[in-house]
């Protein structure tokens, strides 16, 4: 693993230890379809790809996660997407 890719890796990692846990919300795509959440698997392409060879795959998560927080909108329980710059909430149903 190279430095950048071990950087990008360390923050990632920082960002599930420190700032996810406080946000107060699950990844809607975790929450609609099981498995990893959005960072996890970001992650896990960053390690086993590199930084370059993730980005595509990176984007297709983060659509797949932002059209599950629209899937999830028209029920009852309540969270954000946490893709992208601008969280967009959800509610779903039990």
């Amino acid at each position: 693993m190279g430095p950048v890719t071990r950087a990008a890796d360390t923050l990632i990692r920082l960002y599930q230890e420190r700032l996810s846990p406080r946000k107060g919300w699950t990844c809607a795509h975790l929450v609609a379809h099981g498995g990893q959440s959005c960072s996890a698997a970001v992650r896990g392409l960053v390690a086993s790809r590199g930084i370059a060879r993730s980005v595509v795959p990176t984007v297709a998560r983060f659509v797949a996660c932002y059209q599950a927080a629209s899937l999830l909108a028209s029920t009852d329980v309540q969270g954000v997407c946490c893709c992208g710059g601008i969280p967009i909430p959800f509610r779903f149903r039990r």
